[in-house]
């Protein structure tokens, strides 16, 4: 991302919280990482940011839904393409053929984020 957006995302994101926290964020997520985050609504990985719980999370998630996508042209539709590349990426790193991860994947809900995804994918294929 450009500085642009990335003052830009400070600037509009950021009313209403602490400037630490504005800036914990952005140490710890790139802006088009923080609105995949945000566009797949995936609360863990904002919970992995220093100096984020739960609640700041869940409230950054419910804020930013719409302005984040507006910024930087992340959709969801988008986000959830690359959630589904990710999620299959990594069943056939865990040794699973392109079969079996297709498999999966078609089992899977359309709008799941990438870490929800590989669980269920990982529960699925142990059923099997």
């Amino acid at each position: 991302m450009r500085l642009a957006d990335t003052l830009r995302f400070a600037r509009d994101a950021a009313a209403g919280y602490p400037l630490r926290t504005a800036l914990s964020v952005l140490s710890g997520l790139s802006v088009g990482d923080l609105a995949a985050a945000v566009a797949q609504q995936e609360l863990g990985r904002l919970i992995k940011i220093p100096g984020i719980g739960k609640k700041t999370a869940e409230r950054l998630l419910l804020e930013l839904k719409g302005k984040l996508a507006e910024t930087t042209g992340v959709s969801l539709h988008a986000a959830v393409d690359d959630a589904k590349q990710d999620i299959s990426n990594a069943l056939l790193a865990l040794g699973y053929n392109e079969k079996e991860a297709a498999s999966a994947m078609k089992q899977l809900p359309a709008e799941i984020g990438t870490s929800d995804g590989i669980r269920a994918a990982l529960k699925l294929l142990s059923k099997a």
